[in-house]
């Protein structure tokens, strides 16, 4: 294999479990909207906005479901669907749009606030800290977690959010966009993430090497594609890699 100068990572289920947060955050940002908006309007003696919680957050997914529908280029900006769908919501349940377009926002931040609210595995930071010595690191994402507040924001100085690229994985200007902003091309670079047909199979395709994370998997694994059942195991792979150059 040619000299490896960088790495990317994928973040959700990669370098954290990422089990419950999303629930917490839909949950908890939506629920935050709801209670803070009507204590809003009592403090004004404004008519309150009459959203069930369970209603309203069903009506709130479908809105983003027929977003999608609607605007398929945006399908994987989900800070964008997430924002037009509450305004919509809140307009509709006869906020002025000046009110809804405010609160729409509020909600988003609270979104983010939860949304950053993650644990890294133990041995990541450890990790990213003695690769950087070594590799360029980037970290390539579809999730619309806040990559300069996410608690690893240090170690990746060039960090993508494919959903505002308009373009999220599989599709492969993410990558692109990487490899330009790392200054290596893809035979230098070795990616790491847990979905095969989001973060594999488009890495290993653009001529990058590529590390799936995955405690399960019987198939054949192409040219230039390692796996591992844990990102702890990362460097010991990386150094026999290393060794076979």
């Amino acid at each position: 294999m040619s000299m490896l100068q960088a790495i990317t990572f994928d973040l959700d289920d990669t370098l954290w479990d990422n089990h419950g947060v999303m629930a917490r955050t839909e949950e908890g940002h939506y629920r935050w909207l709801l209670e803070t908006l009507e204590n809003w309007l009592a403090a004004r003696q404004a008519a309150p906005l009459g959203l069930n919680y369970a209603e309203g957050l069903a009506d709130y997914l479908a809105r983003r479901q027929q977003l999608v529908t609607e605007v398929p280029e945006r399908r994987g900006d989900f800070t964008w669907l997430r924002l037009r769908a509450l305004e919509a919501q809140l307009e509709a349940s006869g906020l002025a749009r000046s009110t809804a377009l405010m609160w729409a926002a509020a909600a988003m931040n609270e979104f983010h606030r939860l949304r950053v609210q993650v644990s890294p595995h133990p041995e990541v930071a450890p990790l990213l800290s003695t690769l950087r010595q070594r590799y360029r690191l980037a970290a390539i994402t579809n999730g619309n977690i806040h990559l300069q507040r996410q608690p690893l924001a240090e170690y990746f100085p060039v960090a993508i959010a494919a959903g505002e690229l308009l373009a999220p994985k599989p599709d492969p200007k993410p990558f692109l966009t990487a490899l330009e902003r790392l200054g290596v091309a893809p035979e230098q670079a070795l990616h790491v993430g847990d979905s095969w047909e989001e973060d594999v199979l488009p890495a290993q395709r653009l001529g990058m090497h590529a590390v799936w994370v995955s405690e399960s998997g019987d198939q054949a694994l192409p040219e230039r594609v390692e796996r591992i059942a844990h990102v702890r195991e990362l460097a010991e792979l990386l150094a026999w890699l290393e060794k076979r150059r």
